[in-house]
């Protein structure tokens, strides 16, 4: 993991040098930004940043402006640490397109297990793979997107879950499973958060946003012959 740098941003030097110490001892790189100008300052100097910590309360720019900006230019997972736990302010942060939330206090090795678990996703998705159906082609390996010829720019967690649905076709998918294997942990918080992210997903896919079918009372299931 020694090529892996991960962006820690956080007005407070002590939270910073927990996530660093933490992460340093599992061999990643940590590159550091005290508020989401500097943060996006590295964003636009380093190209090779592989995800990114970053709290919600900052000055400046906060954590939520600062996803914004960033989901303009790049599709790096972003993990926010809040201390709210506010619902609302989660649902905010998936909209933007936030991958996950840890609430603080955390415990550091949660943490490295979380940003393990999306690396390991991440790296499976530049496996040389491609899926194609219905004129919806998703390349794996390049991270991209192109539906009826036209580049359409997801998010990391937008791009996985297309995947998923793809992998998937015809069968029926419960919010459970959507969360347990595009997020790639337990998940216990609101069924809002896949409804959420299925909405936006819907809408970027034009008309083929309505290959994606609601299953009343379970989950989602996307549905074409394979091309």
């Amino acid at each position: 993991m020694s090529d892996i740098r991960i962006l820690v941003v956080d007005d407070e030097e002590r939270m910073r040098k927990l996530v660093r110490d933490f992460l340093h001892k599992e061999g990643f790189i940590v590159l550091e930004a005290s508020n989401g100008e500097e943060a996006l300052s590295i964003m636009d100097s380093t190209q090779d940043i592989s995800l990114v910590i970053m709290d919600v309360m900052m000055p400046i720019l906060d954590g939520f402006e600062t996803a914004e900006q960033i989901r303009k230019t790049s599709a790096v997972p972003i993990i926010m640490l809040t201390a709210k736990g506010d619902e609302e302010d989660e649902l905010k942060g998936f909209r933007i397109g936030v991958d996950e939330y840890i609430s603080k206090p955390f415990s550091p090795k949660v943490l490295v297990a979380r940003v393990t678990a999306i690396l390991r996703r991440t790296s499976a998705d530049k496996s040389e793979e491609i899926l194609s159906y219905g004129g919806i082609i998703v390349d794996k390996s390049a991270h991209t997107v192109v539906i009826d010829g036209e580049v359409i720019d997801l998010s990391y967690k937008e791009f996985e879950l297309l995947s998923f649905f793809l992998e998937n076709n015809g069968i029926a998918l419960s919010r459970e499973k959507i969360l347990n294997n595009v997020w790639n942990y337990d998940y216990f918080g609101d069924a809002r958060t896949i409804d959420t992210h299925v909405k936006k997903l819907r809408a970027k896919m034009g008309e083929k946003g309505d290959l994606i079918k609601t299953v009343w009372g379970m989950g989602y299931k996307f549905e074409v012959e394979q091309n």
